[in-house]
């Protein structure tokens, strides 16, 4: 990117964000929650979008000089519902935790049970885990995988569902690397009387794609961040039903949060509009293509994959095949130039903070251009770096030279 003032403004942030832009350029990312926007997307984020105050919704709003924000907000709403094909759509959610909690308030009253995915089993901090407000607010009941396959037991979650009777079954997840049964979990909720919570965040891009399934024709309401896959700026959209669009709207404004981020949606608005391009969906395959070889690459080299691979994105390694541990991994790779992030594994015995698996994640590399070839360079790196075969001065230098080939922005 070209910076005209910063250098100049202030020259210590503009040497730490040159040296994270270095930094982007010469190593791997792996991790699955992330990627790289687009120059489009990065440049709508610096416009004077973001001096504006926009409190309340397109025509409605607490503030004068708001014509032109209608127009952006609009337009984002307009890309999001042709995108995702959803009957209403909330662009102003300002991140993922955040739109589930809007989610939550338009649904629910504190106390109200809800059913949700474990977090050691692949689900989100914000599906009831203790330590979040989800858990510490509302009555969270759990299910997890089957422990021989890895893959969610859909009759045991039935039978929990039937059991415990919650208000709301929330499905979706943040290191669950296989397809998930909407309609399955849309007749299990009918079956007692929930309403339907898809969180999206991970797999949006995919879903938009048209590349995996989409919980939309079948869920009452769906979340979903608007990076990782979707490959847009950090923030959260909500998708409903038009029978919950004004208790979805209250309890984002003025429920939630006071005014939008302007500029944050207009760089959604580019997002969803990049989307909606024929090679955005060459790209979500390929993405699935990588994550595919590249777990096989692993498997072949002793490592185990969660549920034994992945229809997504995204992979979990269980690295005790290995005799190694999470957070080791992780600063191993990092010393090598290749960013993973540490995972727990179902029923993990260890600690979150050094869990027994990581996660992996291709969106990153393949927006860079990386195809088999290069997944195969990278499990064999990968596998060098973990089993100490190869020294960390060369296996960094190995991947610095990959990247050269595969530059994020054109210069």
């Amino acid at each position: 990117m070209k910076y005209e003032f910063l250098p100049n403004q202030d020259p210590k942030l503009w040497e730490y964000i040159s040296e994270e832009e270095a930094r982007q350029e010469n190593e791997i990312e792996l991790i699955a929650s992330e990627n790289y926007a687009s120059e489009a997307v990065l440049e709508a984020m610096s416009t004077a979008l973001a001096n504006k105050y926009s409190e309340g919704y397109s025509g409605h709003r607490y503030y004068g000089g708001n014509s032109v924000i209608d127009k952006v907000e609009d337009l984002a709403i307009a890309r999001a519902k042709e995108l995702f094909g959803a009957e209403h759509v909330n662009v102003q959610a300002l991140s993922g935790s955040p739109a589930n909690a809007a989610v939550y308030m338009a649904f629910l009253e504190p106390g109200d049970k809800v059913l949700g995915l474990r977090l050691d089993h692949g689900g989100h901090l914000s599906h009831g885990h203790s330590v979040n407000f989800s858990g510490r607010l509302y009555n969270f009941v759990q299910y997890g995988v089957n422990p021989e396959t890895g893959i969610i037991d859909m009759e045991e979650v039935r039978r929990i569902a039937i059991a415990e009777k919650p208000k709301m079954i929330v499905a979706g997840f943040s290191a669950y690397s296989r397809e998930i049964d909407w309609q399955k979990f849309k007749e299990i909720a009918d079956e007692v009387g929930a309403y339907t919570f898809a969180d999206i965040a991970h797999i949006a891009g995919l879903v938009a794609a048209g590349i995996v399934s989409s919980p939309i024709p079948y869920f009452d309401v769906t979340s979903t961040t608007t990076h990782k896959t979707l490959r847009g700026p950090r923030g959260a959209i909500i998708m409903c039903k038009e029978k919950f669009a004004k208790q979805i709207d209250r309890a984002v404004f003025p429920g939630m949060q006071g005014g939008p981020h302007d500029h944050i949606t207009a760089a959604k608005a580019v997002a969803f509009g990049e989307a909606l391009k024929p090679e955005f969906k060459e790209y979500s395959k390929q993405v699935i293509i990588n994550a595919r070889f590249l777990a096989n690459e692993l498997i072949t080299k002793g490592y185990k994959i969660v549920s034994g691979g992945t229809d997504n994105h995204l992979m979990v390694v269980d690295l005790n095949s290995k005799g190694l541990v999470g957070k080791d991994a992780e600063v191993t790779l990092e010393n090598i130039g290749i960013s993973v992030s540490r995972s727990t594994i179902p029923n993990d015995p260890n600690p979150p903070m050094n869990p027994s698996g990581i996660r992996i994640g291709t969106p990153a590399v393949t927006t860079r251009g990386m195809k088999e070839a290069e997944m195969k360079i990278l499990a064999d790196i990968i596998d060098r770096a973990l089993t100490k075969q190869t020294g960390v001065d060369s296996l960094k230098q190995e991947v610095k030279d990959l990247c050269q080939h595969f530059p994020i922005y054109k210069k």
